[in-house]
């Protein structure tokens, strides 16, 4: 194993398409060093497992029976590589010509980062404003989730002063992350289903003295929503819901107040519940239109 190498970790569900466009892209833009690609299907059942197969015979490819989530399935594709980077890579994004060696030598000349993101650019050009994070807060929830766009605690749930350097997070769509570093912070908490294990790595890697990278000359496209859909079904919403609250109470409850604990549990709950509603009453609209 050369030490400029890196395994490309990707997750697949119900993606076929959108995966073979990803790996083609990394066909075509592959960095200069050594570059193993690892798939989790989580049975897809969408023709996913018979496209490696054919097109990309090379990929190693763990074909769940199950729908596992994606920290679990992304913690198998970590585990079965070696190289000193993974690239946790989403199948809705696409490589673009030096990306992946530009963020390689971003890593090799940075040996404090763990974690490296890139820009994410959407399909009409612009910025995915998720690829760059601060940690979540009571009041920076409610901003975003309330459509406030306020200065101070209300406008902090994205980092948008920074251009290229330190953030408190990046997206999982693309995460480049050192192994050894991994090895000592530990891998994805499994405890999440789905949404907020890439925040909740971040948070536990500046616990550790990691520093986590955003870096804005590089560009990956992004499907946004390209797996999971414009409206998330209820399953997702819990999902989604549940990663806010184990995230607060993971690594905020301990130090704040019960009641605001109890309130900001509430507040989960309520943003759960009128959640699911709204996806009922779209999914209502759109069968009487159909």
């Amino acid at each position: 194993m050369t030490p400029r190498a890196v395994d490309v970790v990707v997750v697949a569900y119900r993606s076929r398409e959108l995966l073979r466009r990803c790996l083609d892209s990394l066909v075509g833009h592959p960095p200069q060093c050594e570059l193993n690609v690892f798939v989790v299907d989580n049975a897809s059942s969408d023709g996913t497992v018979e496209l490696l197969g054919d097109r990309f015979p090379d990929v190693w490819l763990h074909a769940a029976a199950d729908n596992l989530g994606f920290a679990k399935a992304t913690n198998i594709g970590i585990r079965a590589g070696k190289a000193p980077y993974v690239l946790v890579l989403n199948p809705d994004t696409e490589a673009t010509a030096g990306a992946l060696d530009r963020m390689l030598d971003l890593m090799d000349g940075h040996p404090e980062v763990g974690i490296a993101g890139c820009r994410l650019e959407l399909e009409d050009g612009s910025l995915d404003h998720a690829a760059k994070r601060s940690f979540p807060t009571p009041l920076s929830a409610l901003g975003h989730f309330s459509g406030l766009r306020l200065g101070g605690q209300l406008g902090a749930y994205t980092a948008p002063g920074v251009e290229s350097g330190p953030v408190d997070a990046v997206n999982g769509a693309f995460m480049l992350i050192r192994r050894a570093a991994l090895e000592e912070v530990g891998l994805f908490d499994e405890g999440y289903w789905m949404y907020m294990e890439d925040l909740d790595l971040c948070y536990r890697f500046a616990q550790a003295g990691w520093t986590t990278w955003y870096e804005s000359t590089v560009i990956f496209r992004h499907v946004k929503h390209g797996t999971s859909g414009l409206v998330r079904s209820p399953r997702l919403e819990r999902a989604f819901h549940y990663g806010m609250y184990r995230f607060y109470r993971k690594h905020y409850a301990r130090r704040r107040n019960p009641v605001l604990n109890g309130a900001v549990y509430a507040g989960i709950a309520l943003k759960l519940g009128s959640s699911v509603g709204r996806v009922a009453v779209l999914r209502l609209l759109a069968g009487r239109r159909g």
